[in-house]
């Protein structure tokens, strides 16, 4: 029986977006998982999910995306195939309106792993996606987060330059919450299908007010993601460079290969990344027995799964779930 699970990124999700938030994630889980029970593989299943949410413009991922500090979406997205453990990726990319799919052609129809920029657009266009507008795929959103982030970032380096007698600085607890918690709504899957083969998928925005050219871990195989039949699906979610320096996808593999349950397999890898480089995040996880690991160490994560023919499992946090009928 397949299972899918998917997740919309680990953060400080706001009431108002709560249940927008919840919607888009059992919306990309009923896709991916009604695609596996008509026959199709789980590459099929994750690539569906993380469009849904690329589509979705509650989602830091495709439209609704969060902006560069110059004020444009670069777009990063990884796929892998756990049968064959190859890998398409995407990063730094303005002009693809789904950039999983991308992924996935980088992955099936090219040499290579990783395309970046006018490379990864080009490398589109000939494969007949077409080119988009950068413009639109602004969401009003982003530019207000953009201009809050720009203005929240003054008011720090105010407090930081106004030390008191001691030469310490005075940030208030809000913005040292903020500080540590920060904005990490990246979205992304993982699935095993009928024919007992795993994989996954991850789309981020990135980070609001990053600097232009920069890249997290999203694209980075073993960071924002892997997949291999005989370990495990993950995808990841977080502070993308505290993520790259733990590689926390093929921490949660390694851990699975040692025989850790998968459950214990995340959340031991998420309080390692949090204890070992102050990292904070989530990962959903899969292996080919269909068993599934869900955890992260923000305020919450909006994610939704399917064990079953019939019942969609979905919170933000894991002791309010909560289920629907497919």
């Amino acid at each position: 029986m397949p299972v899918i699970v998917v997740h919309g990124g680990a953060a400080n999700v706001e009431l108002t977006e709560k249940n927008f938030k919840l919607e888009g994630v059992v919306d990309a889980c009923r896709n991916g998982y009604l695609l596996m029970k008509n026959g199709k593989t789980a590459v099929d299943a994750v690539e569906a999910a993380v469009k849904t949410m690329e589509d979705d413009p509650c989602f830091n991922a495709g439209y609704g995306s969060v902006l560069t500090i110059d004020g444009n979406v670069e777009m990063d997205a990884l796929l892998i195939d756990g049968k064959t453990m190859k890998a398409g990726a995407v990063a730094t990319v303005s002009r693809l309106k789904n950039p999983v799919s991308v992924a996935r052609l980088v992955m099936e129809k090219s040499q290579h792993c990783l395309f970046s920029g006018k490379g990864a657009e080009k490398f589109a266009q000939e494969h007949s996606i077409d080119l988009v507008d950068p413009n639109t795929l602004i969401y009003e959103k982003s530019v207000e987060r953009l201009n809050k982030y720009k203005s929240f970032n003054v008011g720090v380096k105010v407090e930081l330059e106004n030390k008191n007698e001691n030469g310490h600085a005075k940030i208030s607890e809000g913005k040292c919450d903020k500080l540590k918690n920060g904005e990490h709504d990246t979205v992304g899957a993982v699935a095993v299908d009928d024919y007992g083969n795993v994989a996954c998928a991850t789309s981020t925005g990135g980070l609001t007010g990053k600097q232009t050219g920069r890249v997290g871990d999203t694209p980075c195989i073993g960071s924002g993601g892997w997949a291999d039949n005989e370990t495990v699906a993950v995808s990841t979610t977080g502070h993308g460079e505290m993520i790259m320096r733990v590689c926390l996808a093929k921490h949660i593999a390694n851990l699975v290969s040692q025989k850790v349950p998968v459950q214990e397999a995340t959340e031991k890898a998420l309080e390692y990344m949090k204890k070992r480089v102050n990292g904070f995040g989530g990962a959903i996880a899969v292996d080919v027995n269909g068993g599934i690991g869900i955890y992260y160490t923000t305020e919450c994560m909006a994610y939704a799964y399917i064990k079953n023919d019939d019942t969609i499992c979905y919170g933000t946090k894991m002791d309010d779930q909560k289920t629907v009928s497919i």
